[in-house]
């Protein structure tokens, strides 16, 4: 009796383990099943916030901060009338804030707003009149003006691709000149012949299917507006009220350019770039009132410009971080018959030429510093579009002689938001100065040599 009831009580206590084991196996199981539904439920949370966040990142717009601060000293000499000029501490500061959006893929927008002022100065200069695309490039009030603004569509055509854009261009700092201004990114444009703010819409067609880097920009803009000053008041031969915008005046009309410009190759290690550009009523002289006038003739400039990014195959080593460069361009001006232009008058051309090399090599004291070589050449007639030229002393790209250039870009105290340069820039002007538009008026023989010493410190992020 007593083996039967122990026989029993296993058979109950193994039965009971049994039905345990299950209710655990089942618990079990429900909990798996939870943890699946909540791991789906996290999946499907975190691809929303990553949508989410896509979406807000692209709704966003980003900003940019480069300030400048520089020290220079500048000295003048006029051997012709022997007399001279000097500034051993012009201090000036340049804020630029750029800014991004894209609410799209193949759309987005870029603009960048400037202040470039001198310490001490005037809230507003009035003395001395400056057109919106050269007053962010010169030294003056703290006004914040716009410097770039514009919006920027690609998309394909077939098989073509193709990029439209229309406002205030990135147009200075341009091809070859980045390197001098210590700037990674260059602006669009051949610095050699246009250095300035442009307004005007730009049609890309990339080539780069049949020949490495290739592509081909058309811009048509404005670079002067003509006289609008007769805003309903009366014109001096009648009692009409003209409306807004309109003016009767026929010596002060529209200027407007057409730009054509491109890489012809670009494999990265070579590139060849292009640019021809011809402006229409362009400015010059009267002859019957010798008054200044627009619409006195047309321009047309030409530009090509290579460069070599590393001088050896071996990347690491001192050939292999150098960059050398080449450039060579034309100006061409023809005047209306009753105008002088640059020299030319009644029909009649003047032709300018210039030659610019440098040389980009590592400075061998700090990890990515670079010291630069540069010379410039430039004939009686020549005349580019580079106001925007960041030397105090003018554009050394636009002498009428000769110019000789060594900088050295580095990061202070080894810090890459710091980046800093010293450059020296020695000018010698055999023809009157290209600076402010004096350079469309008749060439006079000149003697003047122009020294700039400058400093600068930046912080951009």
């Amino acid at each position: 009796m007593r083996k039967i009831s122990s026989i029993a009580l296993s058979l109950l206590l193994g039965s009971s383990l049994l039905a345990s084991d299950a209710a655990m196996q089942e618990q079990i199981d429900m909990l798996k099943k939870e943890i699946e539904s909540l791991k789906k439920g996290q999946e499907k949370s975190d691809a929303l916030v990553a949508n989410v966040q896509k979406s807000s990142a692209m709704d966003k717009v980003k900003f940019g901060i480069d300030f400048r601060n520089a020290y220079e000293m500048l000295d003048y000499q006029d051997n012709l009338n022997n007399t001279s000029a000097q500034n051993n501490s012009l201090l000036t500061s340049r804020f630029l804030l750029s800014m991004s959006a894209s609410p799209m893929k193949g759309l987005a927008f870029k603009g960048k707003l400037a202040v470039y002022s001198t310490w001490g100065s005037h809230l507003y200069v009035d003395d001395v009149p400056l057109k919106d695309w050269s007053a962010n490039s010169k030294a003056d009030d703290t006004v914040m003006r716009i410097k770039e603004a514009y919006f920027v569509y690609k998309n394909k055509m077939g098989s073509q691709p193709y990029v439209f854009s229309i406002g205030r261009r990135p147009s200075s700092t341009g091809f070859l000149a980045n390197m001098r201004e210590n700037e990674e990114i260059e602006g669009s444009p051949l610095a050699h012949i246009t250095n300035m703010e442009v307004n005007g819409a730009m049609l890309k067609l990339d080539w780069s299917r049949f020949i490495d880097g290739a592509y081909t920009k058309f811009v048509y803009g404005r670079a002067h507006t003509g006289d609008i000053t007769n805003v309903y008041g009366t014109d001096s031969s009648s009692n009409f009220a003209w409306g807004p915008y309109a003016s009767t005046e026929s010596e002060d009309q529209d200027v407007d350019f057409f730009v054509l410009l491109g890489d012809a190759y670009n494999d990265k290690k070579h590139q060849i770039m292009y640019e021809w550009a011809h402006i229409f009523n362009t400015k010059g002289k009267n002859l019957a009132t010798n008054a200044n006038a627009v619409d006195a003739g047309v321009a047309d400039l030409f530009a090509l410009s290579y460069k070599i990014n590393g001088l050896s195959e071996d990347k690491s080593s001192f050939l292999g971080k150098s960059i050398a460069f080449a450039s060579i361009a034309s100006t061409r001006y023809n005047a209306k018959s009753g105008y002088t232009l640059n020299g030319s008058s009644n029909g009649g051309t003047a032709n300018g030429h210039s030659f610019w090399a440098g040389v980009n090599i590592p400075d061998m004291i700090t990890e990515k510093g670079k010291i630069g070589f540069e010379y410039n050449y430039g004939s009686k007639h020549w005349t580019p579009m580079t106001w925007a030229e960041d030397t105090a002393i003018g554009s050394k790209i636009a002498v009428r002689g000769e110019a000789y250039e060594a900088y050295w870009n580095f990061d202070l105290f080894g810090v890459k938001y710091l980046p800093s340069q010293i450059r020296y820039t020695y000018a010698q002007h055999d023809y009157t100065p290209n600076v402010n538009c004096s350079g469309w008026l008749p060439v006079e023989e000149a003697d003047l040599v122009a020294q700039n010493l400058r400093f600068f410190v930046s912080y951009r992020y």
